[in-house]
């Protein structure tokens, strides 16, 4: 049997980063949609011969660690590999197919050398909109998948390098802006393309003996790692729960998220088993969605880096019964998956601070702020817009939290106004901080943001799928929590408060949207916090004099 020295295995591991980076940079410069080519919601990746991830580029962590779940579940229950041949490319953005919520579309190819498969290649991107009752994919009150759009089973987009064109025209016909969604579609397969010939270069300059060689033994390094990272954390059970504040069909009814963390020697299991039932709302998530929060959250509490990849999650156990709100049943809506996803992630983070300290920040926002703008022309034509923004992340044992900052399961960049305004009828009026939503402690939440925008359109809908709106981010070691978040329609000058999920909505021309995200929680106790961080606070208008004086207890001083 081969085995690669520490030298060959640490050119041939940045070889394969470097290949899904390549992959990237295709997607970034070659798609169509504000949502990809600005927001960068997308996400690249590597696999072995078998579908394991080994490699991937720094995009988004709710898809790069799901990717390898779906690829797994297309072969294991749909298409197996031995009827994957060269120039072949699988899609599918089922949710029960292994997908997460049906705007993200996967995509594989298989890469070959010499007749023999050596890889496999993929990528995951969120499409402007796949259909369905609301614009963007992002309906409020769907109660089942039928009704979020498009859904497509895992099958051949491309039979042995030749198009398959009625697939293609398959959701072209059943989206709002088809050459958008399929510019970005094709996006994805120049990107594929890209990486299968930077890995048929390393298979034909090492051999294909040695890079499926490299990639088992990045995998059993990996998970070697995390072994080694678990079994250095103390030996415990730890406990914690958070809230989402609806599903946004029972407006009432809050939704738990609680999870039982037990690490015991080199191995840790989460016990999701108390957490809520599925519910009817489009709140779920499938268990690759609640996967990939988990294996984000051991990840981030390492205390050394470790190559993110299939191997490094052996060594963590997943406990979650089937009809839960982490592990939702078909035919259950999910478009807002990834709301149970941050929630989950900061629970863990929640209970993970008990076992270590010294390495957990307070709750950071923890939630995706998606709304959707639908514009109408005089000729029927439509323009969608999708935003997602983002919050304060929470004070740590180091310092004060990000203000406005992609953190957790998000890695997503902001669109620049300038873009949105050039493309769609609709102005900014404001965007900026927002003062005192950040959770006092010794070391401050980072602060929310606030963002309007107003409709110069005679026709437009507004959607929103949010949270945090009741339950706000907590805070750690005596930090307070941060701030709630909050929606708002000024119309003819008169400001009406909506929920955090909201359907369709008609808009008139002139109204205002005003979104205020949530801020980061606050990290020990306020009263610790030095006078000279306070008073700098005050002075950059990120805490009000009133504040300081009642949270930070300063007086007149």
């Amino acid at each position: 049997m081969i085995m690669l020295d520490p030298i060959e295995l640490e050119i041939l591991q940045n070889a394969l980063t470097a290949a899904a980076a390549e992959m990237d940079v295709t997607m970034w410069r070659t798609s169509r949609s504000t949502i990809v080519r600005e927001m960068l919601d997308y996400s690249t990746a590597i696999f072995d011969a078998e579908g394991f991830n080994v490699a991937q580029s720094a995009r988004i962590p709710q898809h790069l660690n799901s990717m390898g779940f779906c690829l797994r579940t297309v072969v294991e229950r749909f298409i197996p590999l031995e009827q994957w041949e060269d120039g072949d490319i699988i899609i599918t953005n089922d949710p029960y197919c292994g997908g997460q919520h049906l705007p993200d579309i996967a995509a594989f190819r298989p890469v070959f050398h010499e007749g023999r498969r050596v890889a496999i290649v993929g990528t995951l991107c969120h499409h402007l909109d796949v259909g369905g009752m609301s614009p963007g994919s992002y309906s409020a009150n769907a109660t089942e998948v039928y009704q979020e759009g498009l859904r497509i089973p895992p099958l051949k987009l491309f039979k042995r390098g030749v198009r398959v064109e009625e697939v293609w025209a398959l959701i072209g016909q059943n989206v709002r802006q088809p050459a958008t969604v399929l510019g970005d579609l094709q996006s994805q397969i120049a990107s594929l393309e890209v990486g299968a010939a930077s890995i048929a270069k390393l298979a034909a300059k090492y051999g294909a003996d040695v890079l499926t060689t490299a990639c088992r033994q990045l995998l059993d390094s990996s998970e070697a790692s995390m072994r080694d990272v678990i079994a250095r954390m103390p030996d415990g059970t730890y406990e914690f729960e958070d809230f989402l504040d609806d599903d946004g069909i029972n407006a009432d009814r809050p939704v738990r998220i609680h999870a039982v963390v037990t690490i015991k020697g080199d191995e840790l299991t989460v016990d999701l088993s108390g957490s809520s039932p599925e519910v009817p709302g489009p709140i779920n998530a499938t268990l690759g969605s609640s996967s990939s929060a988990i294996h984000f959250a051991v990840i981030a509490c390492a205390d050394r880096p470790i190559m993110p990849n299939a191997g490094c999650y052996r060594p963590v156990k997943i406990i979650a019964p089937e009809g839960l709100i982490v592990n939702a049943r078909h035919p259950a809506p999910v478009a807002h998956r990834i709301a149970p996803c941050h929630v989950l992630l900061n629970v863990l983070f929640g209970a993970l601070a008990q076992a270590v300290p010294d390495r957990i920040p307070a709750a950071y926002y923890g939630v995706s702020y998606v709304c959707s703008f639908q514009t109408v022309a005089a000729d029927n034509s439509r323009r969608v817009l999708v935003e997602i923004e983002v919050g304060g992340c929470g004070g740590h044992p180091a310092g004060d939290g990000a203000s406005a900052y992609s953190f957790g399961m998000h890695n997503n960049a902001s669109i620049p106004m300038e873009m949105i305004e050039s493309e769609m009828p609709l102005s900014f009026t404001r965007y900026g901080l927002l003062p005192d939503t950040g959770g006092p402690g010794k070391h401050r939440g980072g602060l929310g943001l606030v963002r309007e925008w107003r409709v110069d359109a005679e026709r437009a809908t507004f959607t929103a799928q949010m949270d945090r709106f009741r339950y706000r981010p907590y805070g750690l070691q005596g930090g307070k929590p941060g701030a709630a978040g909050r929606l708002t329609l000024i119309r003819d000058g008169k400001e009406i408060p909506l929920h955090s999920k909201v359907g369709n909505m008609p808009l008139q021309k002139g109204d205002i949207i005003r979104l205020e995200t949530s801020g980061g929680g606050g990290y020990g106790d306020p009263k610790q916090r030095s006078r000279e961080a306070v008073h700098r606070d005050v002075e950059q208008g990120y805490v009000s004099l009133e504040s300081a004086r009642s949270e930070y207890a300063f007086g007149n001083g």
